[in-house]
């Protein structure tokens, strides 16, 4: 009887744990220690350190249930999204609506505590991810991932307001670099799944403005992420080996929209939405040792 509760409950908590985009929610959460690292004062109190990590997780973790909550329906139509805990029935719509307002609450509460501005920051992102982005213009216009790049640079300024105690242009350029990341990551995997983004009646830049202009964007975005990447570094003064390995993390990244160019191959285009979560995670692990190195 004791196994079978226990089973149970560790189902729930892979559910649970589904629900809050794993993978996605810790990259995003690695940005946003990198930036608090790039403050220079990494970890001089553990307790910060820890409110920074627990706070950003909860909320990030909250934004996500919450937008999976409001896109169940169309969640239901895609093919790749129809087994998620919410469309597939095994989590109710109720349940993970109380989780992820708990989820979202507590983070809001912990991040205020640690810092008034800090905590402006933290709701900032929560408010354009939910509200702005997923409730109104998600279903509406391919224009909206800008503000979801938006929300996803929060968290390396979050990290980064809370290093210094204020907003400065390093903490506003990496957040511009994410944001302009964004689209190498969304874009890509929007022309791997045209066609469920099709049936859930998603507008994308793919069905509005064609592979070639989509690809366009990508690269364009691409690059100036790299720049935005490589002026912060040099702006905080990290050693040329960094920079140096920075460089050839873009390289590898604009060789594969070069490719993506000259060969429709879906998987080209499939590698390239890899290598942009691999790169973006690269650029954030350089920009750390280069500030604590």
């Amino acid at each position: 009887m004791l196994r079978k509760w226990f089973n149970l409950i560790s189902q729930r908590i892979s559910w649970y744990w589904e629900l809050t985009k794993g993978y996605q929610t810790g990259l995003l959460l690695v940005t946003g220690i990198t930036g608090y690292i790039s403050a220079r004062c990494p970890f001089h109190s553990w307790s910060l350190a820890a409110g920074l990590i627990g706070s950003l997780f909860l909320v990030i973790s909250g934004s996500t249930i919450l937008n999976m909550v409001y896109d169940k329906d169309i969640d239901m139509k895609m093919q790749r999204a129809c087994c998620r805990p919410l469309p597939s029935g095994k989590i109710s719509s109720m349940e993970a609506l109380i989780l992820g307002v708990t989820f979202s609450l507590a983070g809001l509460f912990w991040a205020f505590n640690l810092s008034i501005i800090y905590g402006f920051v933290v709701f900032s992102g929560l408010f354009i991810d939910v509200v702005i982005y997923t409730i109104w213009l998600k279903r509406r216009t391919p224009w909206a991932i800008v503000f979801g790049g938006i929300s996803g640079g929060m968290p390396i300024l979050a990290g980064r307001v809370l290093g210094i105690g204020d907003l400065d242009f390093i903490g506003l350029l990496f957040s511009l670099s994410i944001l302009l990341w964004i689209p190498t990551h969304i874009l890509t995997f929007s022309i791997k799944y045209s066609a469920d983004y099709s049936n859930a009646d998603i507008p994308t830049f793919f069905s509005k403005y064609g592979a070639t202009k989509t690809r366009l964007i990508i690269a364009v975005s691409s690059l100036l992420a790299a720049l935005s990447i490589a002026v912060g570094a040099l702006a905080l003064g990290i050693a040329w080996g960094y920079l140096r390995l920075l460089a050839v993390l873009s390289i590898g990244i604009l060789s594969l929209i070069i490719a993506s160019f000259s060969s429709s191959s879906e998987k080209v285009n499939f590698a390239l939405f890899k290598y942009a979560s691999l790169y973006m995670l690269g650029a954030m692990l350089m920009v750390s040792l280069g500030v604590l190195f």
